[in-house]
């Protein structure tokens, strides 16, 4: 009897500790792995984006190396398209997310999201044979209308939403809608405000209109795993110690004041 249940407890004791193994968080398997993987998309400017040496780098880039170092572990980007950031993040290929993604309720039934490093919102970028005709959003809800917008972003949802009367197309990358809006193929991109500010000081698209005041409030936030409240918290602690630090507002002025860095982006 005693035998029996000295083996009961004990299994009892194995299986606690595989289940605490099970609920560990992001944070503490990155500090004992000695890397965080972050799942990132690198079409995003200027949160990440790659440079002509093939490295990824940007405001959002930096807010995780400047986490990985308060860890004390390496960062590791993983690349993948943006449709696969939530997948990829639940299939375990990296513990977090890091790739301008807008903290919505639909995926936030899917996520847990730190609080917001950033809010932008959506913004319409013209071809200029829309001078004087389009003044704002609604003005272009009809259905001889082309607009363009990136696959699974929240400006492809903003177009869906406020734009059911126009065409929509949607391209794997900004890039891609720009450049239709560029050739005409297009009247209208939307995307994030910071995107549409930068890809208008580009020499190809100066002769774009825009309409910048932003039509949608959008926060931008880390994503991690549902339930994992030991990550969240270390993150949220982290992200107000560098707005107290200042080492958020250096990186901001960086990114968002400094165009410097456009040269080095390929």
């Amino acid at each position: 009897m005693i035998t029996r249940y000295l083996s009961v407890l004990l299994l009892g004791i194995v299986t606690f500790f595989h289940l605490d193994l099970a609920r560990a968080g992001a944070i503490e398997d990155a500090v004992r792995r000695g890397v965080l993987k972050v799942g990132t998309n690198p079409a995003y400017i200027p949160f990440e984006m790659t440079d002509k040496r093939g490295h990824i780098v940007g405001f959002e880039i930096d807010l995780l190396q400047e986490m990985s170092k308060a860890l004390g572990v390496e960062l590791e980007l993983v690349p993948v398209a943006y449709t696969d950031l939530i997948p990829g993040l639940l299939a375990d290929q990296f513990d977090m997310i890091g790739s301008g993604m807008t903290v919505t309720q639909k995926r936030n039934l899917q996520l847990n999201f730190s609080d917001a490093f950033i809010i932008v919102g959506q913004t319409i970028l013209l071809h200029p044979r829309l001078a004087g005709k389009v003044s704002s959003v609604e003005d272009l809800n009809e259905a001889g209308y082309r607009i363009a917008a990136t696959d699974g972003t929240t400006g492809e949802a903003a177009a869906q939403r406020f734009l059911g009367a126009a065409h929509l197309r949607s391209f794997p990358t900004p890039e891609e809608g720009v450049q239709q809006l560029v050739d005409g193929e297009v009247d209208a991109f939307i995307h994030d405000a910071p995107y549409n500010l930068i890809a208008m000081v580009k020499p190809q698209n100066r002769e774009l209109l825009a309409l910048e005041q932003p039509f949608t409030y959008e926060p931008l936030a880390f994503g991690l795993k549902k339930g994992d409240y030991d990550s969240l918290n270390w993150i949220n602690h982290f992200l107000n110690q560098i707005a107290q630090d200042g080492t958020y507002d250096r990186l901001h002025d960086k990114w968002f004041r400094d165009t410097d860095w456009l040269s080095e982006i390929d």
